[in-house]
């Protein structure tokens, strides 16, 4: 292999491994603000028919969250790095899921899960990939 592929292969390697990070980030984060609106439901400071809606919100947030974390370390296609982290907290989610219950089904939620994920990964990877563009050297113009 040629240098160049070598360093590519270098590059791709450290953005999968901070694409992972990144979901794992935000899958505990979305497990933290679960956590506190759980709370909030059985103190009866928040309505229980809200539950769903505030299960996608808190997935968009904690995506969106660790997303930026992985698109400002991670040189390159900014709105695919940001779904990619989106894709992995779901299927982090998925895991969990299967694990813990015994069936599954898009029917009950997966689906916004889904939404919400990528959603979130990819408003990271749009609003915080902005400030990377090149840079014009300054040369003096020449005459002709």
């Amino acid at each position: 292999m040629r240098k160049n592929e070598e360093d590519q292969g270098k590059l791709l390697l450290q953005c999968g491994k901070l694409i992972l990070l990144g979901g794992l980030t935000a899958f505990l984060m979305c497990t933290v603000l679960l956590f506190l609106v759980s709370v909030g439901i059985s103190e009866g400071l928040i309505s229980m028919s809200l539950q769903y809606r505030l299960t996608v919100v808190i997935c968009v947030l904690s995506s969106f969250l660790g997303g930026i974390m992985v698109v400002r370390q991670c040189p390159g296609r900014d709105l695919l790095v940001g779904i990619a982290v989106g894709a992995v907290l779901f299927l982090i989610q998925l895991s969990v899921g299967l694990v813990l219950y015994d069936t599954f089904s898009l029917e009950n939620g997966g689906i916004g899960l889904l939404c919400g994920g990528l959603c979130g990964g990819a408003a990271a990877g749009i609003l915080s990939g902005g400030g990377k563009g090149r840079t014009q050297r300054n040369t003096p113009k020449r005459r002709r």
